[in-house]
C-alpha cells in the first residue's frame, strides 16, 4: 500500500464535497484526509485528498474522480515536486511546573502557544506531517487531551503546472 496526494481544481458549487466524498464510498476507496477551500478564483474551490492503496487502486481514483460533472482538473502532488502543510492543534495537561518543558519543546519546532489555562496549553503547529508526528511523540510525557489536525493542504513547486480555466 501507498499514499498518493491528489490535488482538485472543482466548481464552487454546493454538495460538490459531497459528490466527491461518495464515490470514494461507493467504490469502497479510503481518504486519509481531506481539505478543501475556495481559491483566488472565487468559482473554484481546490480539494485535496490524501488516498492510499495499490497501484491499481490509486490509479482508478484518479480516473473515477477526473470523471466527476464539477471537477476541472486533477493532479498527483508528488512529493520532491511539491510543498505539503498540515496544522495541528494540541491541547496539553501541564500545570505551572510543567508548562516551561512543554513551552520549550514548542520553541524547538517554531510551534505557537495560542491559549494558556491554569491546567493547560493549546499550540499550534504548521509543517508537514514527518514534523508534526516528531512533536507529538516528543510531547510522550505530558497528557495530550485534545489533538485536532487539519489535513495535508499542498501546491506544485514552481509555474509548470499551474492550471488556468
Amino acid at each position: 500500500m501507498q499514499k498518493k496526494v491528489f490535488q482538485l481544481l472543482v466548481d464552487n458549487t454546493s454538495g460538490v464535497l459531497s459528490r466527491i466524498a461518495g464515490l470514494f464510498s461507493r467504490r469502497g476507496y479510503n481518504i486519509d484526509s481531506i481539505t478543501a477551500g475556495v481559491t483566488a478564483d472565487p468559482r473554484f474551490t481546490r480539494i485535496t485528498i490524501v488516498t492510499s492503496g495499490d497501484d491499481e487502486i490509486l490509479d482508478q481514483i484518479e480516473k473515477q474522480v477526473a470523471k466527476l460533472i464539477d471537477v476541472r482538473d486533477i493532479k498527483e502532488l508528488k512529493p520532491g515536486e511539491s510543498v505539503y502543510r498540515e496544522l495541528a492543534m494540541i491541547k496539553v495537561k501541564a500545570s505551572a511546573a510543567q508548562r516551561q518543558g512543554v513551552i520549550a519543546v514548542a520553541d524547538i519546532f517554531r510551534a505557537k502557544i495560542v491559549d494558556v489555562s491554569k491546567e493547560s496549553l493549546i499550540i499550534e503547529l504548521t509543517g508537514n506531517q514527518e514534523k508534526i508526528e516528531a512533536f507529538i511523540s516528543l510531547l510522550d510525557g505530558y497528557e495530550i487531551l485534545e489533538l485536532a489536525r487539519t489535513g495535508i493542504a499542498g501546491l506544485g513547486r514552481g509555474i509548470e503546472n499551474v492550471t488556468y480555466l
